[in-house]
């Protein structure tokens, strides 16, 4: 089985992620990992801290000489802001230095995560639920994707909306998507609408404020019969969203033509089966966005995930005094003011994990030309029906 857990604050020493289930003989290179690190750290909106921190993983368990041994994978990052909180962040007793924080922002774990722990100083929660701890989850989802790389399955990403500003997919020929993604400030393979979303975030950063939007994750290669019907938390599309809904900030999950269907007959909303010698069974549609029952079923798996605007501004909403009880503005603190390009680098990386996962589960295999060997019958198998 393949499952991960992450550890550290947004202003702690560093991030940790522990990997299991990784089977032996994958090579595994730090620099492969550190490039999606990067890729999360970019995109025009971006705040200061992206300007302090350069990302770069120290693998401390679980491979030999760039190759995974089967044991689990640790992987730590630093925080190189760590040195301007040493006070603030001290893991050991020191005297309080009035850095308490008493005015929750709207749209943040603030307010409910002191009233769960009974703590005095949302800081407690605000440093874990930050979304520096998507670092940790980027780290492993890039080791998942070399995983699946070898069986043949690419993830790619790209935004679709920042604001009330949407691509034109239907001018990006599918062979320039990621090329054209990959150059844009903002990770839109629409280069007029990457234009004025660049715009949008000049004019909100210049108001104090943040924006929101929406990315679109796309699986291709992906054999069909990962996930299961059989059981309610086997089903792949369950567990994607899950995943992708646990991102800080998303705050909607939808799989193809998602809620597009809603207003569509049942003769207008489902891929039609034809089947040829060559092909096999395939769709000329793909509105399930490749999973029907909760399997997938041969075509590109393909997701959108809608992010809100980040809570934290540099002109706050309205709050109280959690000592006086009396109207107050939000705490402002440091962040961006769109993050959206990287919602979707984070959100490949929840992909990823979840296939690898799926896959395990399908294919076992304690080493990869198990795994490999395994999916290879599978496949021979699907040939002859």
């Amino acid at each position: 089985m393949i499952r991960f857990t992450t550890a550290g604050e947004s202003h702690g020493e560093g991030i940790l992620v522990i990997l299991e289930g990784i089977p032996a003989g994958l090579t595994v290179n730090s620099e492969d990992v550190d490039l999606e690190l990067a890729r999360r750290q970019k995109g025009y909106g971006r705040g200061q801290r992206m300007h302090i921190e350069t990302d770069s993983v120290k693998i401390l368990s679980g491979m030999r000489y760039a190759r995974t041994i089967g044991s689990p994978i640790a992987m730590y990052i630093s925080n190189k802001d760590f040195k301007n909180w040493l006070h603030v962040m001290s893991p050991v007793s020191v005297d309080l230095d009035g850095t308490t924080l008493l005015k929750p922002r709207p749209g943040h774990a603030d307010l409910a995560g002191l009233m769960k722990y009974g703590v005095n100083d949302f800081r407690d929660i605000l440093e874990r639920a930050s979304a520096r701890e998507t670092a940790a989850r980027v780290a492993a989802g890039a080791v998942c994707k070399m995983l699946l790389k070898e069986i043949g399955i690419n993830i790619i990403s790209y935004t679709l909306q920042i604001g009330n500003v949407s691509a034109d997919m239907s001018s990006i020929k599918e062979d320039d998507v990621w090329n054209n993604t990959e150059t844009s400030y903002v990770r839109c393979p629409d280069a007029d609408a990457s234009a004025r979303m660049i715009k949008l975030i000049k004019k909100a950063g210049a108001k104090g404020d943040t924006l929101g939007g929406k990315v679109t994750v796309v699986a291709k290669n992906v054999p069909a019969g990962l996930g299961s019907h059989t059981q309610w938390d086997l089903k792949l599309d369950g567990r994607l969203a899950q995943s992708l809904i646990s991102i800080q900030a998303i705050k909607a999950v939808e799989f193809g033509n998602g809620t597009k269907l809603a207003s569509l007959f049942g003769s207008l909303s489902h891929d039609e089966i034809f089947y040829s010698e060559v092909k096999g069974f395939y769709r000329n549609t793909n509105m399930a966005g490749g999973i029907e029952g909760g399997m997938s079923n041969g075509e590109p798996i393909i997701v959108t995930c809608t992010m809100k605007a980040i809570p934290s501004l540099s002109k706050p909403l309205h709050s109280v005094n959690l000592v006086t009880k009396q109207p107050a503005k939000a705490e402002a603190i440091r962040s961006d003011v769109c993050a959206v390009p990287a919602a979707g680098i984070v959100a490949e990386a929840a992909v990823a994990i979840e296939l690898a996962k799926a896959l395990k589960e399908k294919f076992g295999g304690d080493c990869l030309e198990d795994m490999k060997k395994n999916i290879n019958i599978y496949k021979d198998r699907l040939k002859t029906l």
